[in-house]
């Protein structure tokens, strides 16, 4: 059972936020998923998942005008026994947790050079975290980052978002079957960033993965975290922050895909808004298919 708060949206000098929960509407997109930024029109703000986002504002990432610039630097710092690869996008664990769901996500998939790859092998328990630093130098970029868990493993993820840049990026985490993940994605941009992506998990048979959102800093941050279970037994935890302040736009686009049954899924977001033309939008979605007998969602 989810409880469900309606609060319109508006210009306020308060500040002012959108917020729905398992709502039909919102899992309306303009096209099905794919990884072909052509099947997505380009968004005019009159569609349901663009309506409350200040496209203007997007740089060009929504309209195919944005043209990258090497605009970030990431670094990995990991444990022993966890390895990093730099592959194309024909590697098969691109793009496995799930295909891009709007324009920019399908852009982000069609543009980047490269993807990285962090693997924690099978069965392995990591003491320390695994962080991953992404720094803005103020251009624009497109990125993918993959991170897989093997059968049985357990790590915890830390990615720190700094500086100013452009970035459109996709984040796939793979869990394998009785792998455990917690990720921890902190906002912390300069105040003229941009940042759209979408974060897809697909958790394997009995699996445990927990999401932390920390969301601060930014012009624009707009994020789509999604949840696929690829076996039954599978628990999702989706946590989030974020603090609004004047002037910035930041939004938080959630659905949880119960497609195996005796899944698990919790989300709790909390937010706060401060300043003149502060605006957050936040939507929650649930979706039970008719294979998910057993589901426990809230």
């Amino acid at each position: 059972m989810a409880e469900a708060q309606n609060i319109p949206v508006g210009s306020t000098t308060a500040g002012s936020i959108a917020v729905a929960a398992e709502s039909t509407v919102a899992t309306r997109m303009s096209a099905p998923p794919s990884f072909d930024v052509a099947d997505f029109p380009v968004p005019h703000g009159r569609e349901e998942e663009w309506r409350f986002t200040p496209l203007e504002r997007l740089r060009g990432l929504h309209d195919g005008t944005a043209v990258a610039t090497g605009g970030i630097r990431v670094e990995v710092t990991a444990p022993a026994g966890v390895t990093q690869e730099t592959v194309g996008r024909e590697d098969a664990r691109v793009g496995k947790a799930g295909k891009p769901v709007d324009r920019v996500a399908a852009q982000a998939y069609s543009s980047f050079e490269k993807a990285s790859v962090v693997t924690v092998p099978k069965e392995t328990v990591l003491t320390e975290p695994i962080r991953i630093a992404v720094h803005g130098e103020g251009g624009l970029a497109f990125s993918h980052q993959v991170i897989e868990v093997g059968a049985f493993a357990e790590a915890l993820v830390v990615i720190d978002h700094t500086g100013d840049a452009v970035l459109a990026a996709n984040v796939d985490y793979l869990l394998g079957d009785g792998a455990k993940l917690t990720v921890v994605s902190v906002q912390d941009w300069d105040d003229k960033a941009v940042h759209i992506a979408q974060h897809n998990a697909l958790i394997g048979r009995d699996a445990t993965f927990k999401s932390v959102v920390v969301t601060f800093g930014g012009d624009v941050v707009r994020l789509h975290p999604r949840v696929e279970y690829a076996g039954t037994g599978g628990e999702a935890e989706l946590l989030g922050l974020y603090v609004t302040d004047a002037g910035q736009h930041q939004e938080h686009r959630l659905l949880v895909d119960h497609n195996q049954p005796h899944c698990k899924s919790n989300v709790v977001y909390k937010g706060a808004l401060q300043g003149d033309d502060a605006h957050a939008v936040w939507i929650g979605d649930v979706l039970i298919e008719a294979a998910a007998e057993g589901t426990d969602t809230y």
